[in-house]
């Protein structure tokens, strides 16, 4: 038994998770009973958003609590960027230098794909991101060390950003999602008993491909599917385009219905081995269970269909709004079962470990720590809304900024020179835009103005004497901060 009482930490992150899709936000479908647990043993944001919703920007937030134009990622697209090694402060470095017993479990994304970013070791599914010819995941030779024919795990066919689904070839115990619970299992057996912990369990899933174990695509394959939101603007969109990865396409009514329904049986695997790590944690080490601080979250969400709209990297809800839940140790006085509707961040997920832990907040974090409003401090000062964006990945129409406060959201489409107004407490499927209605003049200039200030002071030249200045399809725009923290262009 250790000395130090400091509390365990565990991160728990899927990819690819929309926020509407847990049973505690009200979906009409899908079941978390282990997630709705622990909703109800502590606070759920309602209003969680990721400020540039696509892989690699938004991990990049979230290991280093600042925000997106100072890791200087904005996008995966033509001005993105890798995270490198140098950025001077990351949440696993901060921790392992004040004690802490870091792991990183699952799904990273980093680059160089080994490298650990202050964890002491990694355990990696990388899917099929091979960018060195001698790197291969962590998953992929425990895979072909355990498989028993002559198979791969990607013989079902269907590809990594595609809207394609179906069941797994594979056998549950086989499957990624088993295996990243199986080793973070294994991990609370091998750790340091003398240091407290820090682990991050990371899902590659419910990300394309979406292929649960046919038991869970049972679950839904007859039940009633909410059909994907279409709105009143998004006959842009409405085309069918015969390329399996399409990012926009109108499919048939049986392709969405069966995506979403094996996309859900991919969260309710995910959620059922959340329920197996709480269990075996609880069970086999009961002091560090007592003692552990969870807060479980996703990178960024999936259209799903929505407004014929695929995978991510959009301002509308689908992508950018994601689950986060942060419930602390059972001993602790804090409030139980809260929902609240403050626009939290990824990059609070840093600070908020970090004060958990009584390890001083490095100056260059730019998040905020979601602890005063957990403990029942809801009136603690927050930022009255969030700056969102995606640069440039699949074409003119996608590139994107965006304001929210959870309650209303403005867009404007940096290279079409168009924008949208949604009232989400009113419209959450956003469909239908407000922008050219009279009646919302003074709202759509309240948002447009919101955007103008954020965006003015980034002084990117997207702001020309106070108004909205649209880009040539020729200009990219790139943070001065890209390669000073350490992110080098692709």
């Amino acid at each position: 038994m250790s000395s130090d009482t400091r509390p365990n930490l565990l991160l728990i992150m899927t990819d690819q998770h929309r926020g509407d899709c847990l049973g505690c936000d009200g979906h009409p479908a899908v079941e978390t009973p282990y997630l709705d647990q622990l909703a109800a043993e502590g606070t759920r944001f309602r209003c969680a958003q990721t400020a540039v919703p696509s892989c690699i920007p938004a991990r990049a937030t979230l290991m280093t609590g600042m925000d997106q134009w100072h890791t200087g990622v904005l996008g995966m697209g033509r001005s993105g960027g890798n995270m490198s090694t140098t950025y001077r402060h990351t949440l696993p470095g901060e921790l392992a230098a004040a004690g802490y017993h870091t792991q990183g479990i699952g799904k990273m994304h980093f680059h160089p794909q080994r490298a650990l970013y202050g964890f002491h070791n990694t355990l990696l599914d990388e899917s099929s991101r091979e960018r060195d010819r001698r790197f291969k995941s962590d998953y992929r030779r425990w895979f072909e060390a355990h498989k028993d024919g002559p198979y791969d795990y990607r013989d079902h066919s269907v590809g990594w950003n595609s809207w394609l689904s179906r069941p797994t070839h594979l056998p549950e115990h086989l499957h990624p999602t088993h295996w990243t619970i199986q080793q973070a299992v294994e991990w609370l057996d091998r750790r340091d008993p003398e240091k407290p912990f820090f682990l991050k369990v990371s899902f590659a899933r419910p990300h394309s491909p979406y292929d649960p174990p046919a038991v869970y695509y049972d679950l839904y394959r007859d039940r009633p599917i909410p059909e994907p939101y279409v709105g009143d603007w998004a006959h842009v969109n409405d085309r069918r385009i015969d390329d399996v990865d399409a990012w926009r396409s109108h499919r048939k009514e049986e392709e969405i219905r069966r995506a979403r329904a094996c996309y859900y049986g991919n969260v309710t695997f995910i959620d059922h081995q959340i329920g197996r790590l709480l269990y075996e944690l609880r069970k086999n080490h009961p002091e560090a269970w007592r003692n552990t601080f969870i807060l479980f979250t996703a990178d960024h969400g999936d259209m799903l269909g929505d407004h014929h709209l695929w995978r991510k990297g959009y301002a509308y809800q689908g992508a950018s709004r994601i689950p986060m839940i942060v419930r602390a140790p059972l001993g602790w006085d804090w409030p139980r079962g809260q929902v609240l509707d403050h626009v939290v961040e990824l990059r609070d997920v840093m600070p908020t470990f970090l004060e958990a832990a009584g390890v001083p907040i490095p100056d260059t974090v730019d998040g905020q720590s979601t602890g005063a409003l957990a403990r029942g401090e809801t009136d603690a000062p927050w930022r009255p809304y969030l700056l969102g964006e995606h640069d440039w990945c699949f074409g003119p129409e996608q590139p994107n900024y965006y304001v929210t406060d959870g309650g209303w959201k403005y867009v404007w489409f940096p290279y079409l020179g168009s924008e949208q107004l949604f009232h989400l407490a009113e419209d959450p499927g956003e469909c239908h835009d407000l922008s050219g209605d009279g009646r919302y003049a003074d709202s759509l200039a309240l948002w447009r103005g919101r955007l103008i200030h954020d965006l003015e002071a980034r002084d990117c030249g997207l702001v020309r004497n106070g108004r909205l200045a649209p880009l040539r399809e020729d200009q990219v725009v790139k943070s001065p901060h890209l390669g000073v923290y350490g992110c080098a262009p692709k």
